[in-house]
This record gives C-alpha cells, structure tokens and sequence, in this order.
C-alpha cells in the first residue's frame, strides 16, 4: 500500500493507492519540494505529518482512505500489518500512526 502525494497540484493530492497490499507501506512523493512541504500536504488533507526523513500516517487516515475500496478481509490484514509494525517499532508510542518511508520522485 502506498499513500501518494503529488504536489504538482493545488492544493497536493492525497490518495491510498494498492490499499489491499498489507505487506509493504510507504509515501511516494511526485513533484519538487523539501519535506516541510510534505508535511503541509499531509497535515492539511488529515493524513499525517512527517517525522525527520520519514512520514507519520495516521492509523484512522488509511481506514478512511481505504474503505469502500477493499474486500471482507482487509481488516484482519491491516490489523496484522499493525502488528508487524508494532514488531518493528514502526508504530507510535499510542499506536495512532505509522512510520512510513518516503520517496521522492
């Protein structure tokens, strides 16, 4: 699953892409800018903020962005998807957001 941010348009574009692939997560960043403007696409569309180098997703974001667009079991996946994460210590402290890798293309 990525969540996709283009900056090229305004205000950027926020979208979950591939929200049923619950084995890899990250935020794939289109169009020039720095990460504080990262931060302002992910703060102004409630998804997030960043976090250094990397991007916090909010857990309740990625429901609201995935839902009508995956099947039955998307639940159960994202919730084992949480508990890798947690493993990892790629989960917050109150498990409200996860730590994402961010790519810049």
């Amino acid at each position: 699953m990525h969540v996709t941010v283009d900056l090229t348009s305004d205000p950027p574009a926020v979208a979950l892409l591939a929200p049923d692939d619950c084995t890899r997560f990250d935020v794939v960043v289109s169009g020039k800018g720095e990460d504080k403007d990262l931060d302002r696409a992910l703060v102004g569309a409630s998804i997030g903020r960043t976090d250094q180098k990397e991007a916090l997703v909010s857990v309740v974001a990625i429901r609201r962005l995935a839902s009508g667009s995956v099947g039955d079991g998307w639940g159960e996946d994202f919730t084992a998807m949480l508990e890798y994460a947690r493993g990892r210590g790629w989960l917050t402290g109150d498990d409200r957001s996860i730590r994402a890798h961010v790519v810049w293309q």
